[in-house]
C-alpha cells in the first residue's frame, strides 16, 4: 500500500496572490519591485493617460495623416538601419574576431563611440559632415545626393547610434566558434562561401537577430541625434518621437500619449516577431 509523502502538519500553499510574492526569496522581490517601478509602472501610466481620450477621438488622433507619416519614417527606416547594420555588423565583428592589424584595439575601442557620445553631439557631428559643405556630403552633392536634413539623413544617424549593438553581440559567439570547423568543411571540398553559408552563418543567426532587435529598439527611440540631422517636416522626415515632443510643446498630453502609445503596440509587436525568429534561429546552435 503506496504512503503519502505528505506530512499531515504540511501548511497549504497561500492562494492570497501578496502572500505569494511575500513568500518569495528576496531576490524575487527585489527584481520584481525594480520592474514594477522601472518598467510596468511608467508603462501602465502611459496607456492609463492615453485611455482618457474616447475610443472615436483615440482613433482620430493615431490615424491623422501626420501620425501616420511619422509611423512609416521611425520604423521604416529604423528596420532598413537595422538590416543594413546586420550586413556591416557582421563583417566588422568578423575582421575584428579573426584578423590582426595595426590600431586594432584602437578601432575595437571605437566602436563603442556611439554609446559614450551624446545623441545631440551625435547629430551635430553627423549634421556638419553630410552637410552640401561638409566632408562628405561635398563628395555626394555632384551626384544629386543629399543627406543631412533628409530621410537619408535619418537613416545615417539611426545606422550611426545602432551599429554597436550587432558588432558587440556577435563578437562573444565568434569567439567561441571553433575554426577546425570551418576547416573541416574546406578539406571536404566545399568553397569559402559555401563554408560560411552552411557551417558559420547557422550559430550567428541567433546573435545576428538579437542584435538586429536590440539596434532596431534602439533606432525606434532615437531622438537627440535624429532631431538635429534631420529637417523634422511633416511627411518627408518627421520621427514619431519629434511629433510627441511637438505636442507635449503644444501641450496636448493627450495627443502625445497617444503617439506614444501606439508607438509602444507597434514596437512591442515588431519585437515579438523578432523574437519569434530568434526562437526558430536557435536551432542552428552548436
Amino acid at each position: 500500500m503506496a504512503v503519502s509523502t505528505i506530512s499531515p502538519s504540511a501548511s497549504p500553499q497561500p492562494k492570497n496572490p501578496v502572500q505569494r510574492i511575500l513568500g518569495l526569496s528576496w531576490p524575487w522581490r527585489i527584481t520584481l519591485g525594480y520592474l514594477t517601478i522601472m518598467l510596468l509602472l511608467p508603462v501602465a501610466a502611459l496607456i492609463a493617460k492615453a485611455s482618457t481620450e474616447k475610443p472615436a477621438d483615440f482613433w482620430r488622433i493615431a490615424t491623422s495623416p501626420v501620425a501616420l507619416a511619422t509611423y512609416n519614417v521611425t520604423f521604416v527606416t529604423a528596420l532598413i538601419a537595422a538590416l543594413i547594420n546586420a550586413v556591416f555588423g557582421v563583417l566588422i565583428a568578423w575582421v575584428l574576431v579573426r584578423y590582426d592589424f595595426p590600431f586594432k584595439r584602437i578601432i575595437d575601442a571605437a566602436i563603442d563611440l556611439p554609446f559614450a557620445l551624446p545623441t545631440s553631439v551625435a547629430g551635430l557631428t553627423l549634421a556638419t559632415v553630410y552637410s552640401d559643405n561638409g566632408w562628405i556630403g561635398s563628395l555626394l552633392v555632384p551626384f544629386g545626393i543629399k543627406v543631412a536634413f533628409t530621410r537619408l539623413g535619418v537613416a545615417v544617424a539611426m545606422i550611426f547610434i545602432s551599429l554597436p549593438f550587432v558588432v558587440r553581440t556577435l563578437q562573444p559567439v565568434l569567439h567561441d566558434m571553433e575554426k577546425e570547423v570551418e576547416e573541416a568543411s574546406w578539406s571536404l571540398g566545399a568553397s569559402q562561401f559555401q563554408t560560411f553559408r552552411r557551417v558559420v552563418l547557422p550559430p550567428l543567426m541567433p546573435a545576428i537577430l538579437t542584435g538586429v532587435a536590440l539596434g532596431f529598439s534602439r533606432a525606434v527611440g532615437e531622438y537627440g541625434s535624429v532631431v538635429i540631422v534631420a529637417s523634422n517636416v511633416p511627411f518627408k522626415d518627421l520621427i514619431a518621437s519629434v511629433l510627441i515632443i511637438q505636442r507635449l510643446e503644444q501641450y496636448d498630453y493627450s495627443g502625445a500619449t497617444v503617439i506614444g502609445t501606439v508607438l509602444l503596440g507597434i514596437s512591442l509587436l515588431i519585437l515579438l516577431a523578432i523574437n519569434l525568429l530568434q526562437a526558430w534561429g536557435r536551432r542552428y546552435e552548436l
